[in-house]
């Protein structure tokens, strides 16, 4: 049985160390490195540098920047933060394009299981926001980690007089009901609207 080379296998294992790369990906990915004109593979090496050099957190939100302060928190002025895990959701949220608020990104969920409590989230610097807030929008996923965050969240903020919303869970726009699993549709019958 032929194997890699050293080198290829090294490679194949620095990709699968990227979070959600299995083996097969990691493979495909070092295949097409080893295809690639150098001047390709010199310029994704570039961009990893650069990314490593120039990209940190935002100093207000948390969110990913190139300066001290995101775009975000450089150009709005809300009273109204929407809390979110991780960078990535806020990237979800402004693609929408109907969100005009503030963002906080807490770094992850509150998780036992992973040994993560509320101390190892961005929750002091949350706090410390909300002299001038009016709603805290906690859009952490439905799951038990971001449900355990959003009412951890929301004991700790409704006493400082600040309203605590979290975002609509339920059936998405076209879906059929019939394909709808149970907790699906109970969160969305749970949180209707009227009209």
């Amino acid at each position: 049985m032929m194997k890699h080379t050293d080198s290829i296998e090294m490679l194949i294992a620095k990709f699968q160390s990227l979070g959600g790369v299995g083996k097969k990906t990691a493979m495909r990915y070092a295949y097409k490195v080893v295809d690639m004109a150098q001047s390709e593979v010199d310029a994704f090496c570039h961009a990893l540098q650069e990314v490593k050099q120039k990209v940190r957190y935002c100093e207000i939100c948390g969110t990913f920047a190139e300066s001290q302060k995101c775009e975000i928190c450089s150009k709005r002025e809300s009273d109204i933060i929407c809390v979110v895990a991780y960078p990535k959701d806020v990237l979800s949220i402004e693609k929408g394009g109907c969100y005009q608020g503030l963002y906080h990104v807490l770094h992850g969920t509150i998780s036992p299981l992973d040994g993560r409590g509320p101390n190892d989230l961005r929750i002091k610097p949350l706090l410390a926001r909300l002299a001038d807030c009016r709603e805290v929008i906690v859009a952490t996923n439905p799951d038990v980690e971001g449900e355990a965050t959003a009412l951890y969240l929301a004991r700790i903020i409704k006493p400082l007089g600040v309203q605590v919303s979290r975002i609509a869970q339920g059936v998405s726009m076209g879906s059929d009901l019939e394909y709808v699993d149970d907790l699906t549709l109970s969160k969305a019958l749970e949180n209707r609207q009227s009209l």
